[in-house]
């Protein structure tokens, strides 16, 4: 059987009502070059229709590629992600109710179509419960179009869990760089593996189809079977895509580093300038674990590691990302969740079933809306829906949770000498009476003993005894004037309320080795 065909012949082959399930993040691992043929057919046919899409991770540019190509009402009837943030369509067509949404934590997906494969009655987990994708706050539901259970909570040996149920699969498509004659699949020039074997399973086992984009077509039998992640017997079908179709990360085409054919120099990184940016990171990174294996979020945490380099302090930590990196430093921007100069690049699912069984020393994530209890959202702003990502896998079960954020959004501050100055307040508080949605469960981490910290420039809050209790202030600030009167709630204040260390403010610190140390 030739397995070869192009993408228009790829696209032919899902039908109506077929569930599809992508392998993707941002663009690494996605296959652009099927998903654009099946949106030229759906334009000129109108067909297929009322598909159910699912993929784990983010998929898109935020403009017009990745599971924007879907975004057409009519095309899908219904939409399974852990993150709709980069296809702005997508968001759009659950805003408008014209599709279902659910929005569920991206490592549960990353497990569940190894459920599928396993024939398996779906995910049993704690992950989510007392946020808002538990069925007795939304169930993951996220609009009115979306009315099926897809989460339950059970109860075994004692304990409360949340089940989430497996679905048959009739498409993955899935992503490599290169395939041989009979299917098998090598991933040398990807950035990240995915969870293309464990999709690919789930379609065969369900009575499916594997679909595999790839770069290059190889001999039969000519790749190394230690290099093969997907067995030729579960590929029905390869396309060969052009590279503008099969870009490594969002923004990159293909970078070595990205990929460990490489190794570039580090030393070389610019440090962050002198802003509250800066002072947000020094201090969050002040909550390093020496020895420990740390996660990033994307945004103000990414200059986390920054300073940890400027500090000469990267040596004493291992830093990962969600989708499956260890080691070297985790990429930003477009090329976010992939990491120059990777130790190791392990499959998405393995990686989070490390995350949730506590593997994690610390996590610094970012800081939006926060309320007095501890509840964090960063999933849904007014009727604008985007889903968790790995946010609900990663705080809930890391062993310490650090919030890195500015105070107030949309503020506009200044480092002057050796003190924060409050030029004009932000025109959006961060801290406010209810969380519009509960994406961090302040009060499941109170019941599990975590340690929390909220960082901010002006401030530091810590979760205790289940309120946020404001432990930390800048330099030179007046509480009333200066935190109180820009917060929705009045916080817990400590009994002995602490200044945040002056050096912070300083344009070279050079502490943190030694604060580690002390640690």
């Amino acid at each position: 059987m030739n397995k070869v065909i192009d993408s228009t012949t790829a696209a032919d082959l899902i039908r109506d009502g077929d569930t599809v399930i992508w392998t993707t993040a941002g663009l690494s691992g996605f296959a652009e070059a099927v998903a654009t043929a099946l949106e030229r057919r759906f334009l000129e046919t109108g067909a297929p229709r009322d598909l159910t899409v699912a993929h784990s991770c983010g998929c898109g540019d935020g403009k017009s590629r990745g599971m924007n190509h879907l975004g057409h009402a009519g095309l899908v009837k219904r939409l399974i992600s852990g993150h709709t943030g980069q296809a702005p369509r997508m968001g759009e067509l659950i805003r408008e109710n014209q599709i279902e949404g659910y929005l569920l934590p991206q490592g549960v997906l990353a497990h569940l179509w190894r459920h599928i494969a396993g024939n398996k009655p779906g995910v049993l987990s704690k992950v989510g419960l007392g946020t808002f994708v538990d069925p007795r706050l939304e169930g993951g539901k996220a609009n009115a179009a979306a009315v099926e259970d897809l989460v339950k909570r059970v109860e075994l040996e004692g304990k409360e869990w949340l089940l989430y149920r497996t679905f048959p699969v009739n498409v993955a498509v899935i992503r490599a760089t290169t395939a041989d004659e009979r299917g098998n699949l090598s991933m040398e020039r990807e950035a990240l593996f995915l969870e293309q074997l464990s999709m690919a399973q789930a379609a065969r086992n369900s009575g499916g189809i594997v679909i595999a984009q790839v770069e290059y077509l190889a001999q039969q039998g000519s790749l190394h079977p230690q290099r093969v992640k997907v067995p030729g017997d579960l590929v029905d079908y390869v396309v060969v895509a052009e590279p503008e179709h099969h870009m490594q990360t969002i923004t990159t085409t293909y970078n070595p580093a990205l990929a460990g054919d490489l190794k570039v120099p580090l030393g070389g990184i610019k440090p962050l300038p002198l802003d509250p940016r800066k002072v947000i990171a020094r201090r969050a990174a002040m909550e390093l674990v020496p020895g420990g294996v740390v996660n990033l979020g994307i945004g103000m945490p990414e200059g986390v590691s920054s300073v940890a380099a400027e500090e000469g302090v990267s040596d004493l930590l291992t830093l990962t990302t969600e989708l499956g990196t260890y080691g070297g430093v985790p990429a930003s921007g477009g090329d976010f969740a992939t990491s120059y100069n990777a130790e190791a690049i392990i499959d998405h699912g393995y990686q989070f079933d490390f995350y949730d069984g506590g593997g994690l020393d610390v996590c610094f994530l970012g800081l939006a809306q926060t309320d007095h209890e501890g509840n964090l959202n960063v999933s849904k702003f007014g009727d604008k829906v985007v889903g968790p990502g790995g946010f609900i896998n990663i705080s809930q079960n890391a062993r310490k949770v650090v919030f890195c954020g500015t105070f107030t959004n949309g503020g506009e501050l200044a480092i002057e000498e050796g003190r924060l100055a409050i030029r004009q307040e932000g025109q959006r508080r961060k801290f406010v009476q209810r969380v519009d949605q509960i994406t961090f469960s302040g009060r499941y981490a109170q019941e599990t003993g975590k340690p929390v910290l909220f960082v901010t420039e002006r401030c530091v809050f810590e979760l205790i005894d289940g309120e946020v209790t404001l432990t930390e202030i800048a330099p030179g600030l007046d509480v009333e004037r200066d935190i109180l009167a820009a917060m929705d709630f009045v916080p817990r204040i400590a009994s002995e309320l602490r200044e945040m260390p002056e050096a912070l403010f300083q344009p070279r610190w050079g502490g943190l080795r030694e604060h580690l140390a002390r640690d």
